[in-house]
């Protein structure tokens, strides 16, 4: 670890202190903030500023190119590729083709979302000093960057202590 202070991790027995510690921390223009909680609080995502996740885009585009890929593999594979007249059956027909057209969108939409989590989230995260393993099992915490530009150590801890923090620890 090096001795460069990374932010300050404030932890509090009950969300609405959480809530309130974050209103503050927006309020004061801090952009850098995360919280860090046993099970979601409604509005949380908002009052951090937090934007709508772009995965579920991911796996509409990927899905869509699963679905038309299949249906092009099939339709190049059985009509243009190697066409076989199979009892009078017309080369493309799409009925046929419509089992593995979904299955290419599944495969490809899934995998695509999986691929995109774990980009977006930055994950696997093996560097992460501000967690703990018992950090979200019965306490919630905020972290406040120092990448701030008006982050100063004791007013951020004096805001945390203000909002109810049991504790309040420096990161580096």
């Amino acid at each position: 670890m090096s001795n460069k202070l990374l932010g300050i991790v404030g932890f509090f027995k009950d969300p609405y202190h959480l809530l309130r510690a974050a209103k503050e921390a927006r309020a004061r223009q801090f952009k850098f903030c995360d919280a860090y909680t046993p099970f979601p609080i409604h509005g949380l995502d908002t009052i951090l500023g937090q934007k709508r996740s772009v995965v579920p885009w991911v796996t509409l585009v990927m899905g869509l190119a699963g679905c038309f890929g299949g249906f092009g593999l099939e339709i190049f594979t059985s009509a243009i590729s190697w066409p076989i007249n199979v009892g009078g059956k017309p080369f493309n027909s799409f009925p046929a083709f419509v089992p593995i057209g979904f299955e290419c969108t599944i495969l490809l939409g899934g995998l695509a979302t999986l691929a995109a989590l774990l980009m977006f989230c930055r994950l696997p995260n093996f560097k992460s000093s501000i967690l703990n393993e018992s950090i979200t099992d019965n306490t919630f915490a905020l972290y406040v960057s120092a990448k701030e530009e008006s982050f100063r150590e004791d007013d951020v801890k004096n805001l945390m202590e203000k909002c109810g923090a049991i504790e309040t620890r420096m990161v580096g």
